[in-house]
């Protein structure tokens, strides 16, 4: 036996690997940077990639269990992390797996009847939830945006939200898989909102919408996703909503991507069943000559990659576009 490496797999190799983990009922992703193949020859046996903290793809030939083939692949992984400096880890598997990695040293967060998410720091979303701001409060909303960049769009739907709650935590995506920074897309929604007393800006850590909990969010590629959106709205509900007492959660319309539409359902579907009541907002629109379009973050970074900055002051908060003004002066 011998492993092979890719920074992923590519061509022929890649499409050997592709066809492996069919076999094994699991489907290739495409958000990793590292994967291994351990090889009998000509033949995979066992393979699992890294996608910076996230392990995943883990399968082993049925031919070849209980050979240690899963702990080998794991090890492997777990020391490339390393070797990049990331030491809390996630696992993205099958529920079926959850005795082999928990012997591995992973924690259970959450699973569905097809998912299971592990992570190697016992109560590591418990911790990350203490951390975060938890004032008393008669009705308590949520939104989870990426904010990229902050928009009227975001501001319209935080202001109602804000007037039917008497606390409204504004979830701000962590993952830095996007145009502009997480730190920055914060800051901005914390100027954004500066006028409005009882909303809270949050950090989702690597908990909701993460690349560990939903991956395909940050491929868009209309995928539908549904699997990965499952079971970050579990988290969500079990983890996030009930310690801090969240019974709302707002979402805009979604009228251009599949995805974050077939998302909006899936919330629809899986919330209420933990008392979480999900009010879904028509999205700000704007006026122009012939018709209107509703505010969307893409259209400000297009607008911004074109150098057209007089388009982008009709759908940005003062806040944002002043940063965009100087962003557009030094790129």
């Amino acid at each position: 036996m011998e492993i092979n490496y890719g920074s992923p797999f590519s061509g022929e190799r890649l499409e050997k690997l592709k066809s492996f983990l069919t076999k094994q009922g699991l489907d290739y992703d495409e958000q990793q940077q590292f994967s291994l193949c351990i090889m009998d020859g000509p033949k995979i046996i066992a393979t699992g990639a890294l996608d910076v903290n996230v392990l995943k793809c883990i399968a082993v030939d049925p031919a070849h269990r209980n050979e240690g083939l899963a702990a080998r692949i794991v090890t492997e992984l777990i020391n490339k992390a390393a070797e990049q400096g990331q030491y809390h880890l996630f696992i993205f598997t099958g529920p079926e797996n959850k005795e082999l990695f928990s012997g591995l040293g992973f924690y259970s967060i959450a699973q569905t009847k097809k998912a299971l998410l592990m992570e190697n720091k016992k109560d590591g979303i418990i911790d990350f939830v203490s951390g975060l701001q938890k004032p008393d409060g008669g009705k308590i909303g949520a939104i989870v945006a990426n904010c990229n960049p902050f928009t009227k769009g975001h501001l319209y739907l935080i202001e109602k939200a804000a007037r039917e709650c008497d606390i409204l935590h504004l979830f701000i995506l962590s993952e830095n898989k996007s145009f502009f920074s997480s730190d920055l897309r914060k800051e901005l929604a914390v100027n954004g909102t500066a006028h409005i007393p009882n909303v809270i800006v949050q950090p989702t850590g690597p908990y909701i919408i993460s690349a560990a909990t939903f991956p395909k969010y940050f491929i868009k590629d209309d995928a539908p996703g549904g699997v990965n959106a499952e079971l970050d709205l579990k988290i969500f509900a079990e983890h996030i909503a009930r310690p801090l007492g969240i019974s709302r959660r707002y979402v805009g319309t979604e009228p251009n991507c599949r995805l974050t539409a077939s998302y909006n359902r899936k919330m629809k579907e899986t919330l209420p069943q933990y008392g979480i009541e999900v009010v879904e907002v028509p999205r700000l629109e704007i006026q122009s000559s012939d018709h209107s379009k509703a505010i969307s973050a893409s259209s400000v970074r297009n607008f911004l990659l074109e150098g057209a900055m007089a388009e982008i002051e009709a759908l940005v908060p003062p806040a944002t576009y002043r940063y965009l003004l100087e962003y557009g002066k030094h790129s």
